[in-house]
C-alpha cells in the first residue's frame, strides 16, 4: 500500500511540460474539481433527481388525498355519530318525561289507594266501635234485666205466701177457662 501512495506522490512531482498529471495545489484544483463534479452530477443526475422529486411529490399528493378522504370519512362518521347522539338524547328525554309522568301516575295511584285504604280502615273502626257499643249496651240491658228480675222474684217471694199463691193460680185458671169458652 505504501508503494501505491508513493507512486501518486511521485506523479505530483513530474514536470508539467505537456504531460498529464495530478495538480496537488489545493487552492487551484478544488473549485475546478467541484464544478466538474457538479456539472457531471447535474447532467447525469438531473433525470434521476427529477424522478426522485416527482416520486416524492406524487407520494406527498397521494398522502394529502388519502388524508382528505380520511378527513371526509371522519367528518361523515362524526355527523352520523352526532345524529345518533341527538336521537339518543331525544329518546332519553322521552324516557325521562315518560318516567316522570309514570312516577307521577304511580304517585297519584298510591295516594288514592292509601286514601281508600284509610277510608276503609276508618269505616272498619267506626263499625267496630258501633258493634262494641251495641254489645256493651246489650250486656248492660241483660244485667239490668237480670237484676230487675231477681229483685221482682225476691219481692214476689217475700210477699207471696201459699194462700196468695193459690188465689193467683185460681184466678189465672179462671181467665184461661173463660178464654176457652169464648173461642168455642
Amino acid at each position: 500500500m505504501k508503494n501505491l501512495t508513493d507512486s501518486f506522490v511521485s506523479l505530483g512531482h513530474w514536470p508539467s511540460a505537456g504531460s498529464f498529471g495530478f495538480n496537488t495545489d489545493i487552492l487551484a484544483t478544488n473549485p475546478i474539481n467541484l464544478s466538474v463534479v457538479l456539472g457531471v452530477l447535474i447532467f447525469f443526475g438531473k433525470g434521476v433527481l427529477n424522478d426522485l422529486l416527482d416520486n416524492r411529490k406524487q407520494r406527498i399528493l397521494s398522502t394529502i388525498r388519502n388524508s382528505e378522504e380520511l378527513r371526509r370519512g371522519a367528518v361523515e362518521q362524526l355527523e352520523r355519530a352526532r345524529a345518533r347522539l341527538r336521537k339518543v338524547e331525544m329518546g332519553a328525554d322521552e324516557y325521562r318525561m315518560n318516567g316522570y309522568s309514570e312516577i307521577e301516575r304511580e304517585k297519584v295511584n298510591l295516594i288514592n289507594a292509601t286514601s281508600y285504604s284509610l277510608e276503609q280502615l276508618e269505616n272498619y273502626k267506626n263499625e267496630t266501635l258501633h258493634f262494641e257499643q251495641q254489645r256493651a249496651i246489650n250486656q248492660v240491658r241483660q244485667q239490668v234485666f237480670q237484676q230487675a228480675l231477681q229483685g221482682a222474684l225476691g219481692t214476689l217471694n217475700s210477699c207471696l205466701n201459699s194462700e196468695l199463691h193459690f188465689r193467683t193460680i185460681s184466678a189465672n185458671i179462671g181467665i184461661l177457662g173463660a178464654m176457652e169458652e169464648i173461642t168455642d
